[in-house]
């Protein structure tokens, strides 16, 4: 039966490199406390190319007193209005770019910065910074206090995450994951190959006769910038497609890697695992499409998955 499936080419497995995916993010806004001690480092800004940076402060600053050496060429100049700061570099700054910033206010107060750059490519260049003085006012009170709910949902979340992975498919996941195929009832049905845009994808088609699974095996080959995967969905998608849906019912699944980044010329596996309740939705039998997205937001592959895995 198998073979005939595979003759008849029901099952799909197509990578598609470069399809851009809009998500919406977030702003940053970030809280700096500061102390009035000459010893505590000046706290970071994180800043990117062409994208402005603002200092809140709790009182209005001195613009003829706020300045940054060595902004020519590389900034847009400094903006001090009321009680705003705003910071534009010109282009991406380097890695180890540091900037000294300082920021007087109007009663002559003196508050130092150091602007550089982000620190990994998919993370998120400062976009607010609310800078608080006095540690006792119910201002600087009510900051720290979201700060603390903000770290305790998080940890909430994550607590959660991890009890949800102690499942059956996600132990299946690390075994596949990491090699040990042989150790599950997983047979090999389809293998592709796909390099593009500095990096090399292959995956592995995987079934059993409860559960199927995608090995990822991911090569960076770009000579300097790092390869992360930012998220992985399951989606139902209409019999009889040959092409993924992007508005797909959310199906259950497992993941696992033992990687946060692939460095430049260094390779990575994930899998994706599924039990075969997933491939009936809420509309009846469906199949289903496994989706890579990497640090950019951009989808780098898709797995199209025939129900007709399951049958006998």
């Amino acid at each position: 039966m198998w073979k005939r499936l595979l003759q008849r080419s029901t099952l799909l497995l197509v990578l598609v490199a470069s399809v851009a995916v809009a998500r919406d993010r977030a702003p940053r806004v970030r809280n700096v406390y500061l102390r009035d001690d000459p010893k505590d480092e000046a706290p970071r800004v994180y800043v990117t190319g062409q994208v402005v940076t603002v200092l809140r402060l709790q009182q209005p600053c001195d613009p003829s007193r706020t300045r940054m050496p060595g902004w020519e060429g590389r900034f847009e100049p400094v903006e001090c209005s009321g009680k705003r700061v705003l910071v534009e570099p010109l282009q991406n700054l380097e890695s180890e770019d540091r900037f000294p910033l300082l920021v007087t206010l109007a009663d002559g107060k003196e508050l130092p910065f150091t602007i550089t750059a982000i620190g990994k490519e998919w993370e998120q260049p400062d976009q607010q910074v609310d800078v608080f003085l006095a540690p006792e006012t119910p201002e600087v009170l009510r900051a720290k206090l979201e700060d603390t709910r903000t770290r305790e949902r998080l940890l909430q979340e994550a607590t959660l995450r991890y009890g949800r992975e102690d499942t059956e498919d996600h132990a299946l996941a690390r075994l596949v994951s990491r090699g040990s195929v042989q150790l599950t009832r997983l047979k090999l049905r389809r293998r592709w190959f796909l390099r593009k845009e500095g990096m090399t994808l292959k995956a592995d088609l995987l079934t059993g006769e409860t559960k199927a699974a995608v090995l990822f095996r991911v090569t960076n080959h770009d000579p300097s910038k790092p390869w992360s995967l930012v998220e992985a969905r399951v989606l139902t998608t209409r019999p009889g497609r040959k092409a993924p849906t992007l508005f797909g019912e959310a199906r259950p699944f497992a993941l696992h890697k033992d990687w946060d980044e692939l460095a430049p010329g260094s390779a990575g596996s994930l899998a994706v695992v599924v039990d075969k309740s997933a491939f009936t939705s809420q509309e009846g039998p469906c199949d289903l499409t496994v989706e890579l997205y990497r640090h950019d937001g951009l989808r780098v592959g898709h797995v199209l998955m025939d129900r007709r895995l399951f049958r006998e």
